[in-house]
């Protein structure tokens, strides 16, 4: 595995780890608060091709930019890393809000995308402020493996004091507005216990894109691809395999 690389665009930078060799090429964006380094589990188990794990701007590894990116300005810079680094368009994985830039990848920069994994996406219109948010992480997080906990809170800790900006620009984006725009295929896919990210709402995110499937991986809540992600990876390869 090659030491961690570093990509910068537009006063932005990115840290990418890559294990492998593609096709496939899985990229993995993380969601708020985290870096590469929760993908560790899931990455072993992507073993049929090549995988990106990246830390965006301010997260993980990855310097803070001069200010706080936008979804939308991650997607950029992540369509940016693809097109200098990457030969064949890859299947983007993105957990949480790294779903968020996974679709604004899809929408802006299809050209780089063979498909789209949304893990858990968020945020979900009727809970679309920072105290309902927090208020589902902290549930989500009582009943998850102390691996987990242990995990997200140096990670959380990495992100800095920006933190709280960070999670306003996930609130504002409306992931709602992207779907009719993402024409790749599309997996949705959710922990059977996510409080973050609801069935209702996860099915209304597959609905709404035009190629987009729903998938629920049992025993597990929001992290489900952080703790024994043998089940998720499996689902993700499978829908690589029919892209």
């Amino acid at each position: 595995m090659a030491s961690p690389e570093r990509f910068t665009h537009a006063g932005a930078t990115l840290v990418a780890e890559r294990r492998g060799n593609g096709p496939p090429v899985y990229v993995l964006v993380h969601g708020i608060g985290m870096g590469r380094t929760v993908f560790a589990d899931l990455a072993k188990h992507l073993g049929d091709g090549e995988t990106i794990a990246l830390d965006l701007p301010g997260y993980g590894e990855a310097p803070e930019p001069p200010r706080v990116l936008t979804i939308e300005r991650n997607a950029d810079l992540v369509a940016a890393y693809l097109r200098a680094r990457v030969t064949t368009p890859a299947v983007i994985v993105g957990h949480s809000m790294g779903a968020q830039v996974a679709l604004e990848v899809a929408a802006r920069h299809p050209g780089t995308v063979q498909g789209i994994v949304l893990v858990g996406p968020t945020v979900e219109p009727s809970a679309r402020t920072a105290p309902r948010q927090l208020w589902r992480l902290l549930r989500d997080i009582a009943v998850e493996h102390p691996r987990v906990i242990a995990l997200g809170t140096r990670e959380y800790l990495r992100a800095g004091p920006r933190l709280r900006t960070k999670f306003r620009a996930m609130l504002v984006h409306r992931p709602e507005d992207v779907f009719a725009r993402v024409d790749v295929p599309a997996l949705v896919l959710r922990g059977e216990h996510d409080i973050v990210a609801p069935q209702a709402w996860c099915r209304r995110v597959a609905e709404g894109l035009p190629r987009g499937r729903l998938e629920e991986v049992e025993g597990h809540g929001h992290e489900t691809m952080i703790r024994d992600a043998a089940r998720a990876a499996g689902l993700i390869r499978g829908f690589a395999r029919t892209t």
